[in-house]
């Protein structure tokens, strides 16, 4: 008998959750026990339902045995940054954190949980519900193979949250069909697994439950995908051919997703030939220097890694940034310094990107927020890099890097051309009576380059990380050096004009007609938190103005929105305000109007992070929240 049950007399007094299409869902599985697939299935056949979704895993850096977790975010209003403060049904199948699980719940929650054996009464809590299903009672009696049980138990509990939430099976069944498409045996087993859950629920339990789902039609034309492969095939259409690199958490599947879409697109069936190099280094360095090696070559070359990663490579970003060679990186950050931890999300590698190797040194860098941006800023960076011949960082995260995201679907125009920048052709090096590699013809600060091959003659040059003159040549004197330094940095100055502008959201005034005085400004995945967060602030009487940043060096508009607003909040996921340094350090801010809001446990910003730590900045004393 579940508890369910035993308490039933007096559940009657104990609050319930009352809520259609707003709620969060969290499952506690162990690693490695083949649940991952189980709890998308579950997050897809919402989204399917047409209503918002935000799934994320929160898994350990092990391979197997211990705790992890998937989070599940419905919304119709559309939010899908993190909630903050709980969660409504908690499905605990793992006896090692049922401890901690169990007080997660919200009062009037709900815990589903495996009545197989007895719950301990340490764990009962007389504010929520708790639903007892027979998991291994059900799967040791229709399997008999351990690790059939195991896996199916997954999609048995899929099944009883169908009925429990009101989620039609024939969504589910069709996403079963569509993921064993090319396994077709299996397609059967896991509908009628699914099947046992439900029938067992609504055997045992009052179906649907307070909390349910409602088909809708408020996704669109949205896709959900991950930003890794978003960034995988943003390089392919970029038109990059050699990917080096050295496997990392959470970047890894960058370069995966970067292989499995050029052996479909960039393979020749014909010739048996393969039009792309994926190269495994034996370390971050080395994939780095593949990388210049491949672009300085006439490839676009490209690599991936996290914080660890970029550490590694910052002498060939030097090396590459000052012989002007292009380069992409990918980073997929995690929560630092050191090994920090590998599975966790933070924004902590600003400082170490933007001024990345020793010497004065600068590096371009791009913040996307979900997968459409990974993609498109994927493909900018290709063309920023050659365009001003020069390193190009986008430093993604774990969040949006690893996780199904929603995002608007993405976007190619065919009759896109690759901006290749400043490389001479043979036929114009004939016409050039002496070829100066670093000679700035053009007063624009990038000079010309040549591809290797090119002319049998003219246009061999070294491509030198030593001081150097116009024409390439060695030299030590220090006006030569100093002009070559002073070149670099204007063109740093100049390189806004070829990235993405900011995104300006303008609240308008406040019903009392007042102008914003309060100015946020976040990058990458804080976007949905700090957009939720301002819904609320503003419903409750603020007027607030947004700036989301999408690359530095920073447009001229950042420095007028900061000029233009009283007070500005610095939005970003580390411990010591990386972002706020550079805006002080690029546009000269005073420090003292620049105000830092700070989050960095791992874990992605949620709007009640973000209001909580500006209330007392903003002097708010209460905040009513509608969601």
């Amino acid at each position: 008998m579940s508890v369910q049950q035993k308490s039933s007399s007096s559940s009657k007094a104990k609050p319930v959750i009352s809520s259609v299409n707003e709620f969060v869902i969290k499952f506690a599985n162990v690693n490695g026990s083949g649940s991952a697939s189980a709890n998308t299935l579950f997050a897809k056949s919402i989204f399917r339902s047409g209503i918002p979704v935000a799934p994320r895993n929160i898994f350990p850096s092990n391979i197997q045995g211990l705790p992890t977790w998937y989070e599940v975010r419905v919304s119709e209003q559309g939010y899908l940054a993190k909630r903050g403060g709980g969660v409504d049904i908690m499905v605990s199948v793992n006896p090692q954190s049922m401890m901690e699980d169990v007080q997660e719940v919200l009062p009037g929650g709900f815990f589903v949980y495996d009545d197989t054996k007895p719950l301990d009464i340490r764990m009962l809590r007389r504010d929520i519900h708790y639903i007892g299903l027979p998991l291994t009672d059900i799967t040791n009696r229709e399997y008999e193979d351990a690790r059939l049980r195991q896996l199916f138990k997954n999609v048995i509990y899929v099944g009883a949250l169908a009925a429990l939430l009101d989620i039609k099976l024939d969504v589910i069944d069709k996403l079963i069909s569509e993921q064993f498409a090319k396994k077709e045996k299996l397609i059967k087993p896991n509908c009628e697994a699914l099947r046992l859950g439900f029938d067992a629920v609504r055997e045992s339990h009052s179906c649907p439950l307070a909390i349910r789902v409602e088909a809708r039609d408020l996704v669109g034309d949205k896709i959900m995908m991950t930003g890794n492969s978003a960034c995988g095939l943003g390089a392919v259409y970029a038109g990059a051919t050699v990917a080096a690199w050295y496997p990392i958490t959470p970047s890894t599947s960058v370069a995966e997703a970067f292989e499995k879409y050029a052996s479909q697109l960039r393979y020749d069936k014909e010739t048996d030939t393969k039009r792309y190099a994926v190269i495994q280094a034996e370390d971050e360095l080395a994939a780095m220097g593949m990388v210049i090696g491949a672009n300085w070559n006439g490839a676009r070359s490209f690599t991936a890694t996290s914080g660890p990663g970029v550490s590694l490579m910052t002498e060939f970003l030097g090396l590459a940034y000052f012989a002007e060679v292009p380069a992409v990186l990918i980073d997929v950050q995690r929560a630092g310094p050191s090994t920090g931890m590998p599975t966790r999300t933070q924004q902590g590698d600003i400082l170490s990107s933007v001024y990345a190797s020793h010497g004065d040194t600068r590096h371009v860098c791009l913040f996307p927020a979900d997968p459409f941006d990974c993609f498109k800023l994927t493909v900018d960076a290709f063309d920023i890099a050659e365009r001003l011949q020069t390193p190009v960082i986008m430093l993604t995260d774990l969040d949006v890097g690893m996780n199904d995201c929603m995002s608007n679907p993405l976007e190619w125009d065919d009759n896109y051309q690759y901006d290749r920048g400043k490389v001479l052709s043979a036929k114009e090096l004939e016409e050039i009576e002496k070829f100066g590699r670093y000679n700035d013809v053009d007063g624009d600060n990038i000079p010309y380059r040549t591809l290797p091959g090119t002319h049998p003659e003219k246009g061999a040059f070294f491509t030198r990380g030593t001081s150097r003159d116009e024409f390439a040549i060695y030299t030590e004197k220090g006006e030569a050096y100093q002009r070559n330094m002073e070149r670099l940095l204007a063109k740093w100055y100049s390189a806004p004009d070829y990235l993405p502008e900011p995104v300006i959201t303008r609240s308008g005034k406040s019903a009392s007609g007042a102008t914003a005085s309060h100015g946020f400004i976040f990058f990458g995945t804080s976007r949905d938190a700090v957009h939720e967060a301002v819904d609320i602030l503003q419903n409750n009487g603020q007027v607030i103005d947004m700036l989301q940043l999408l690359a530095v060096p920073f447009h001229d508009s950042v420095r007028e929105f900061i000029n233009m607003h009283d007070h500005i909040y610095v939005i970003e996921q580390n411990r010591d305000a990386q972002m706020r340094t550079v805006l002080m350090n690029e546009l000269d801010c005073d420090p003292l109007k620049l105000r830092s809001v700070l989050h960095y446990d791992g874990s992605p910003l949620s709007a009640s992070v973000v209001i909580e730590r500006v209330k007392p900045l903003m002097n708010i004393e209460n905040i009513q929240s509608s969601n």
